[in-house]
């Protein structure tokens, strides 16, 4: 693992503050290497770079249906394409440019193309977030229990684009109830087989920074919990015995869901107008999730994405049958209902969901594929 210094972190963000020549094809390759940041489930990055010209680069997607129970249509995936391209929209902005952005028609829909174009702009001035692109990251620890003031929440609300809003889950009880349905929603992902399956794949062992997976550092748990996940997750059969012999889901799920559920500042739910049906609403939602998260990271706050409890809602609705299980089947329909019951009746139109607070900054992140990994044209490549 060739870890990136946070000394080349804060070049980086240094060197994209700076205005440039839209004629000169390094501003491209500046803008994507700070692009490279943005947030993909489990660090997966689906996304590949090819560099037309001064003003033109194509971001080639990809996503993880085949192989990641989580992302069986695509849904999380295009969340991060538009993750991606809201960090290249404001990256820009540091040279005074404006992205327009444009799918590619006749692209199957797990591999859209997207034929970005620099454009000069004098109405567009620095964006405020940029310095927070590298700086964001995943804090799965406790956080301060402090609530979010006023002002926060006000200032969370006001970097949306009209036509999303936030719920806020806060207070004792609001926290408790979310924290219940992470503790739940873990059991599902923790004694499903096809769950097992990603996990085995996305973890990196031994590690305190992961180029392309999630190190066992950043997962919020103690060296002992870690050994034993570690033993675990050599063999499906390891977690049936540890499930069923060792309470194996109790250790991870306190530690990881129900205590850093319960100390935090508040959970947020992010919510469309109207659910998503298109790959374009997923992008949008994409790209508010990631000016969402970068203007917690500019409030010093830290955020934990707890995202799957709406996947499975919505595979329970869309009657996904993604496991073979009927345990695990039966176990997403009670979830479905608890998620309903915590967020409310307008839960299709939640695309989002995560834990914010006060909390030092990750000691061990994923960080990403060096840029010279990125630039290709080769769709479906971690």
């Amino acid at each position: 693992m060739n870890a990136t210094s946070q000394q080349d972190m804060r070049a980086t963000l240094g060197g994209a503050a700076t205005a440039g020549d839209p004629a000169d094809t390094g501003v491209v390759h500046r803008l994507l290497d700070l692009a490279r940041w943005a947030p993909s489930g489990d660090n997966t990055q689906p996304w590949r770079f090819e560099v037309l010209g001064a003003t033109h680069l194509v971001v080639h997607g990809s996503d993880t249906r085949t192989h990641c129970v989580y992302d069986l249509a695509g849904h999380a995936s295009q969340l991060s394409h538009g993750a991606l391209l809201e960090t290249l929209r404001l990256a820009a902005t540091g040279f005074g440019l404006r992205t327009d952005v444009v799918r590619r028609a006749g692209m199957p829909d797990d591999q859209p193309t997207y034929d970005v174009r620099l454009v000069a702009d004098d109405q567009v001035k620095p964006s405020a977030l940029i310095p927070f692109i590298a700086e964001r990251s995943v804090q799965r620890k406790p956080f301060s229990p402090r609530p979010l003031r006023a002002d926060e929440k006000q200032q969370l609300a006001a970097c949306l684009d009209p036509g999303y809003s936030l719920r806020w889950l806060d207070g004792w009880g609001g926290r408790w109830r979310a924290a219940k349905l992470m503790f739940h929603n873990a059991k599902l992902r923790l004694t499903t087989e096809e769950a097992y399956r990603v996990h085995r794949e996305v973890i990196e062992w031994d590690a305190r920074f992961s180029n392309d997976r999630v190190p066992d550092q950043a997962l919020g748990v103690d060296a002992l919990t870690v050994r034993l996940m570690r033993w675990g997750l050599a063999d499906w059969r390891r977690v049936q015995f540890a499930n069923r012999w060792l309470a194996g889901t109790w250790a991870p799920r306190l530690q990881m869901d129900l205590l850093p559920g319960l100390l935090c500042g508040a959970h947020m739910v992010l919510l469309a107008e109207r659910a998503p049906q298109s790959m374009e609403d997923q992008v949008a939602a994409g790209r508010m999730v990631q000016r969402l998260w970068l203007t917690a990271t500019q409030l010093g706050l830290r955020h934990q994405p707890e995202l799957t409890p709406l996947i499975f809602a919505r595979y329970v609705r869309d009657g996904v049958p993604f496991s073979a299980s009927p345990a695990s089947l039966g176990l997403a329909g009670r979830l479905a209902e608890r998620a309903r019951q915590v967020v409310g009746d307008d839960l299709p139109r939640a695309v989002w969901i995560g834990r914010l607070g006060e909390a030092p900054n990750a000691r061990a992140r994923s960080l990403r594929h060096p840029l010279a990994t990125l630039l290709g044209h080769a769709p479906g490549h971690r």
